[in-house]
């Protein structure tokens, strides 16, 4: 039928890379220790890549990883080094964006894929021809492009490179992330991979005379949040996006969660296949799959420019918080005979205590409700609650778990059966 596109997801660590593979991702996006632009995540280490990279490959997955600074002159030498071990290390591709660290790519990495970052602002095709020439495999092209542009570019199959579009996560005001603000404001370069978010500040005026009167830039008490940008949510279009015949369609959010990336992985796996197979069932299934999005960290959601460009709808202007609809409680591990119960191996990412109704969620899609019935600590004494970061702990749901069903919590349910 029609082409089917990568599902590819962002992973900060490596459990989080499992997390993404086992709940529907193709592929999988990581970043080093340097050299990427999300300088705040966890990162992998050259153990973690190899481990990353037997664990994609076992499944069929493919592991990509990003180098895509604005390099300084500073930076080079240390480019050089980490290309080398890259080179050893054999990701399924590497991913640029400047033109200097590309040339030292092409120069040092042998036989492997080299990437363009959505960072070098493709926006036509004859650029995509360039990059072509030059050797590019795969290009990201820019944010800013719209549905009927990326359609224009990719009906040149015949000549150009693989193409991979964002179609979920954070948006960026400036032109797809070349963004000085954070520079300015705290030193801290957004193109180096350390940016503070700036877009996302509450700001003021203020009147050169009048030092220290703040007044709103809208009438309100509590001033205006004037670049923060909703998030991009492409899940009810799937259908536009594989008839556009794009190659790989993109996640944001390499400092995301883990409920965040399986609750998207899944979604828009099971939309992709859904259409593909049916898309009849697609259309069916919309609910679900924007239910599904929406259950994780979001900032309410917009096409951004697909469909034109954004207008000041596609803006939050009042806030900078998330919206979040569930909690999440951890990752279902090993299963452990205790007693006459069946429990489970977790570690806590947030509280839960007995008696509480929670939601198992599984990679095919199946979301369970489920009571916790009993607690343990590590040496099997029954507790009440976990209330302890981190803490490991034991569960019993009174049914069968699998190991990487994800536990959860509806923020708005607070209903204990204890007593």
């Amino acid at each position: 039928m029609n082409n089917k596109p990568e599902l590819l997801m962002p992973a900060g660590n490596l459990e989080t890379l499992k997390i993404a593979f086992i709940y529907g991702a193709d592929a999988v996006y990581i970043g080093g220790e340097a050299y990427s632009l999300r300088a705040k995540a966890d990162n992998f280490s050259r153990q973690d890549m190899l481990d990353a990279l037997d664990f994609a490959h076992k499944l069929g997955g493919r592991v990509y990883i990003t180098a895509n600074i604005f390099a300084h002159n500073g930076d080079l030498n240390g480019v050089r080094e980490y290309f080398k071990e890259l080179n050893e290390i054999r990701p399924d591709g590497v991913l640029v964006a400047d033109p200097g660290v590309l040339a030292l790519a092409f120069d040092l990495l042998d036989n492997i894929p080299i990437h363009l970052s959505t960072q070098a602002n493709t926006t036509n095709i004859e650029s995509v021809r360039f990059w072509h020439r030059l050797g590019v495999s795969r290009i990201v092209l820019a944010r800013e492009l719209s549905l009927k542009e990326i359609e224009e570019i990719s009906g040149e199959a015949s000549d150009i490179p693989e193409i991979e579009v964002f179609v979920h996560g954070a948006m960026c005001i400036s032109y797809s992330g070349r963004c000085l603000l954070s520079n300015y404001f705290t030193g801290r370069d957004a193109n180096r991979g350390a940016c503070t978010h700036p877009c996302r500040w509450k700001y003021r005026i203020e009147e050169e005379t009048r030092e220290g009167e703040y007044l709103p830039i809208e009438e309100n008490d509590r001033g205006t949040f004037l670049m923060n940008s909703r998030d991009l949510c492409m899940i009810s279009h799937i259908d536009r996006l594989i008839d556009a015949g794009i190659s790989s369609l993109k996640v944001e959010g390499r400092m995301k969660s883990i409920l965040y990336v399986a609750s998207v992985a899944r979604a828009y796996r099971q939309a992709i296949d859904d259409y593909l197979i049916s898309p009849d069932n697609y259309l069916k299934r919309k609910d679900w799959y924007e239910s599904e999005v929406r259950a994780c960290t979001n900032r309410t959601f917009t096409t951004g420019f697909f469909f034109g460009k954004p207008s000041d709808e596609s803006m939050i202007y009042d806030e900078s918080t998330y919206v979040t609809e569930y909690v999440f409680l951890g990752v279902v591990g090993v299963e452990k005979q205790i007693g006459n119960r069946c429990c489970y191996r977790m570690m806590q990412r947030n509280k839960c205590s007995v008696g509480e109704t929670v939601e198992i969620m599984k990679p095919s899609g199946d979301n369970i409700a489920a009571t916790i019935l009993q607690l343990y600590d590590e040496e099997g004494n029954m507790i009440d609650s976990v209330p302890h970061a981190k803490q490991i702990f034991y569960i019993d749901l009174g049914r069968k778990l699998d190991e990487f069903d994800i536990l959860r919590r509806r923020k708005s349910d607070n209903n204990s059966i204890v007593g």
